[in-house]
């Protein structure tokens, strides 16, 4: 496997996991400041978050190098690691646009009536 395609599927990863690592945190927070008032999941999933954050701006300038990605394309993949969830938004559009490699499905032909 090449090292574009390797990276991508990092890309794709971190993705995924710097949003799920949002829903732990967010989690963690609603244990923090809610009746519980736990700070447990924040101790753990805080730093988690923050090393999925930082591997996910990391990856999103490699791709984007390596892809030949728009400055606003690279903006918007940077942005979206600000917002909960925004990182799987941009992962599936980027795709969908074959800004990851991967070409948009061809279209069906239509089936025959009758």
């Amino acid at each position: 496997m090449r090292m574009r395609e390797k990276v991508t599927r990092l890309f794709v990863a971190a993705a995924i996991a710097e949003a799920c690592s949002w829903l732990a945190l967010l989690v963690g927070m609603l244990v923090k400041y809610g009746p519980p008032d736990n700070q447990l999941g924040v101790k753990i999933f805080g730093p988690i978050h923050g090393g999925l954050f930082v591997a996910y701006v990391l990856l999103v300038l490699a791709v984007a190098r390596l892809r030949r990605w728009s400055l606003l394309a690279t903006a918007v993949a940077l942005a979206s690691a600000v917002p909960p969830f925004a990182t799987l938004a941009f992962e599936r559009w980027a795709r969908r646009r074959g800004m990851l490699g991967v070409d948009r499905q061809p279209a069906r032909e239509p089936a025959p009536v009758g």
